[in-house]
């Protein structure tokens, strides 16, 4: 599952690479502030991509909320969702009979920009945290899906099974974030899709060869401890690894 992520590159970095522009040039300081470490749990706000305005960087909170709640109620519903994981990730295989994603999937549809994210690896009921970036230094697009409360965004990552690679670092759940492929950015954002073609687009992996994942330090886990700092992502060896 993908609980944590990393957003430090700037908004004009997201600007260039996705083609789009910053909904509003007053949240431009609060944007470019890099997030090392961002746990979904405390419910962010992020940058994301959406559907129904496909040009644009929007402000989004990430743990999704049923659309037919109050602007009022999200900070109560998420305290209730914490239990079935706080709307921060969805089961992409779920995702056309979830009474929540599926009024989402057809027309609210996001793409949310990212610099990395963080797995757990278990080695002798141990977890170790792995880092994975795209090796050139360019943003991660993820899927995910959103609902619009008042003015609010909510949005969720959608997950899948795992790949070879990564399932070798996410060795107990085994699963994945949906990672978009470049070809496929406007894809996802098309009205025009049917399930079929949303489900090719979720089951077709980015290349694994872009991909760099590497251990970092264990301070990822541990709520004692802020580790929002440029040298949470810094490679650590963990000599009972191989």
């Amino acid at each position: 599952m993908c609980f944590h992520t990393n957003v430090s590159q700037l908004t004009s970095k997201l600007e260039k690479s996705f083609s789009v522009a910053l909904f509003e040039e007053s949240i431009r300081p609060l944007f470019d502030t890099p997030q090392y470490h961002l746990n979904g749990f405390a419910h962010p706000n992020m940058l994301v991509i959406p559907q129904e305005r496909n040009t644009v960087l929007a402000p989004g909170v990430w743990g999704i909320v049923p659309k037919q709640k109050k602007a009022s109620e999200i900070k109560t519903y998420f305290k209730e969702a914490t239990a079935f994981g706080g709307g921060l990730n969805a089961r992409s295989e779920k995702i056309f009979q979830h009474f929540l994603y599926k009024e989402s999937v057809l027309n609210k549809r996001c793409i949310i920009p990212i610099s990395g994210f963080f797995e757990p690896h278990e080695y002798n009921k141990k977890k170790y945290p792995f880092y994975i970036h795209n090796k050139n230094e360019e943003p991660l697009a993820l899927a995910g899906l959103y609902t619009v409360i008042d003015t609010y965004i909510t949005f969720t990552i959608l997950t899948k099974e795992a790949s070879p690679q990564l399932a070798e670092i996410h060795n107990v759940k085994k699963r994945q974030p949906v990672i978009l492929a470049e070809d496929n950015y406007q894809s996802w954002l098309t009205n025009e899709l049917n399930e079929l073609q949303i489900k090719e687009l979720i089951n077709s992996d980015c290349p694994e060869s872009m991909l760099e994942c590497y251990p970092v330090s264990k301070d990822v886990f541990s709520p004692k401890i802020d580790s929002n700092n440029p040298s949470i992502i810094d490679k650590v060896s963990y000599s009972e690894l191989k």
